[in-house]
């Protein structure tokens, strides 16, 4: 396969030229912020509608002066939902305060240690916010059952984790992000689990069609530094993917052949 100019992300019908997605939260401060996303080339940005300020709270400073709408596709998540009804609210209140805006993020969360996703749950929200018209990228387990089945009901992408949120850990299971990759007819993200640029490089060698990251930049010693690697190794990656990488072999085999050579 040859990388060209066409190999874009195509999303809910819009395309974009960066397959890196990354979060808001987390960081020191808002130009601190700014300046980051800048440095990832990010198109599409995450925003905590429970943690974020996007117009709720109008004296405290707003998310949307910092990135402009004009700039990124806002990308409004349930972070910190641990119910259906609560993630199926949330949604709608980003889509108020947005103007209409109907692509979001969903995240329904089991329990506060592991923060692994209730799939159960997750499914309901997903049911109930597609056939309000949402556009839903959902977050889940690396369960490639369950992708299939939130990708039959609708959804526009399916975000399974590498391993537990903010956690850094990598991707664990390979095998299951991979059959994921392969049965999937949905754009599909590794979500989650993150924590440096190799580990993003492996995941578009998966054939992840992209990656969604937020402490993995924001709780590194330079945080504008890492978001620079990040964005190399998501185009590194996604090059290698299409290049297609030679087998893997057991023994040795020389790099030049020894058919041809002179010897004394």
């Amino acid at each position: 396969m040859q990388n060209t100019p066409n190999d874009v992300l195509a999303i809910a019908g819009r395309t974009y030229a960066s397959r890196l997605l990354v979060g808001t939260g987390k960081y020191r401060d808002m130009q601190e912020t700014r300046a980051a996303i800048e440095a990832s080339g990010a198109e599409i940005v995450t925003i905590a509608v429970r943690r974020t300020n996007i117009g709720q709270n109008a004296d405290e400073p707003n998310i949307l002066d910092v990135l402009p709408p004009d700039r990124y596709t806002y990308l409004p998540n349930t972070a910190g939902c641990y119910d259906a009804r609560t993630a199926v609210r949330t949604c709608k209140l980003a889509r108020e305060l947005l103007g209409g805006h109907d692509l979001v993020k969903l995240e329904v969360l089991g329990d506060e240690k592991t923060l692994f996703p209730d799939v159960i749950a997750t499914l309901k929200a997903a049911e109930e916010l597609i056939a309000d018209g949402f556009k839903v990228m959902v977050y889940t387990n690396d369960d490639p059952i369950i992708a299939r089945e939130l990708e039959a009901l609708g959804c526009v992408a399916v975000m399974p984790l590498a391993a537990p949120i903010g956690s850094g850990l990598g991707i664990r299971n390979k095998l299951n992000i991979r059959t994921i990759v392969e049965n999937a007819g949905v754009p599909v993200l590794v979500d989650a689990g993150v924590g440096t640029a190799s580990d993003a490089a492996i995941a578009m060698e998966l054939g992840c069609d992209g990656v969604l990251m937020n402490t993995a930049i924001a709780a590194a010693d330079n945080p504008i530094l890492m978001a620079s690697a990040m964005r190399k190794a998501i185009e590194a990656g996604r090059e290698a993917y299409l290049a297609g990488r030679m087998p893997t072999k057991r023994f040795a085999s020389a790099s030049s052949p020894l058919d041809g050579l002179f010897f004394d």
